[in-house]
Formats: C-alpha cells, structure tokens, sequence
C-alpha cells in the first residue's frame, strides 16, 4: 500500500479501539520510526526519542496511568511514547560530526557553526531548550502518523495520561527527557467519524492579525 501525501492525510484519523491480534514486526516499526526521524528540528539536532510499549507486561504496568484510554492500550499493537531529550543540544559534535562524515558539510563549516552554537545555547534558558525540544518532538510524531497510514495501520494521539507516574512505571529518567504524547498504533475495528474543520478564512490572515485579537474572519 502506498498512499500520495494528500490521500494519507485525508485518511488518517483517530481510532480509539483496534484489532488486538494485529502486532507491528520490529523491523517494520523501526522503519516507521526511521523515516518519522526524517522530521525537521532546530539546527539538526533531532531531540525526539521513542519508546515502544508492546508487551502485555509493559502495557499493564501503564494501565492504570492513561486515563480514559484503557481500550486503545489494550487493542492496540503498540503505545509509542514520543519523548524529547533534555540533553539533546549535547548531540551537535555527534550530529555535525556525521555530516561531515557523510560529505553534507565542510569540516570548517562544523567548527564554525558549533562554536557560534555552543555559545549561543549556553546563554539559552532551560525552558527554551525544553520547549524547542517538545516543538520538534511534535513534528516528528505527526509524521509518524502519517507515515503509519502510508504503511496500513491506524493511529491516535494521546495526550491524557499520568506523565510522572508513566516515566516512573516505564523506568524513564524524568530529569533527561519529557513525555510528550502517546501514538496508540494499530489496526483499527471500525471507520473512524468524521470531524469538521475550521473555515479556511477563520484560521487565516495575511501579514497581520487583528487590533482586538481575531485571527481570520
């Protein structure tokens, strides 16, 4: 199955119970999650992270932390944490060291641009690091989503879980990294509704937004 960009996101939509029978091979998930990593990030530094939970063991030990999303837990083939990685901006020797590697960039390119970021960031607040981490967390797990429908498979976003608890039940070091969401993954049992959308015009102005705060009409 493969879908044109415009039909998979006119097809993905929210399922909230799945086939449980249908499991995801690693080799085939770990391709999923490759190209997802294929997301844009701020200056390269890819700070998303993922972990599976797919066993029956890993899904009880989070049952009783995601609210009112049992069913999608237990029906689905996985629940993908998407992380993102405190640390991440510790990464740029490793990441342009790479590109380097591979012919991307001049090796006087990467000191030049390593030295203006390191000096940069150091003087960045931590709550600028976090929140550009969790930005291109998002980017990354919104093509996942769309990457899962190209491959067959169904998706949800989850947002409502216990996020402490979950780190602590998955063994996650709460200090490094920041759940982000949850992708519930899997083959859906039933056609998802339909949703209405905003009017183009409500969402939309062009070089300026309102005195009184409207955007759009």
């Amino acid at each position: 199955m493969s879908l044109s960009l415009k039909e998979a996101i006119a097809m993905r939509k929210s399922v909230k119970e799945f086939d449980p029978n249908v499991k995801i091979p690693h080799e085939e998930m770990l391709e999923m999650i490759k190209l997802a990593a294929e997301a844009p990030s701020s200056v390269n530094l890819q700070p998303w992270r993922f972990v599976v939970v797919e066993s029956d063991e890993a899904k009880a030990s989070i049952k009783d932390l995601v609210r009112f999303n049992t069913r999608q837990l237990e029906t689905s083939a996985a629940f993908i944490l998407v992380l993102s990685d405190n640390q991440h901006i510790h990464d740029m020797e490793k990441v342009y060291g790479k590109s380097v590697e591979l012919g991307y960039m001049p090796q006087e390119v990467m000191t030049t641009n390593v030295a203006a970021l390191k000096d940069a960031l150091s003087q960045a607040p931590e709550s600028y690091i976090r929140m550009q981490g969790m930005m291109d967390a998002n980017l990354a797990a919104m093509q996942l989503m769309l990457i899962a429908k190209d491959h067959g498979y169904d998706t949800n976003p989850i947002g409502g879980f216990e996020r402490d608890e979950v780190m602590d039940a998955l063994r996650i070091n709460k200090e490094r990294y920041i759940p982000v969401m949850f992708i519930a993954i899997g083959k859906g049992t039933k056609a998802p509704h339909d949703s209405s959308r905003h009017e183009i015009e409500e969402i939309v102005a062009f070089n300026s937004g309102d005195a009184e705060g409207k955007i759009g009409k």
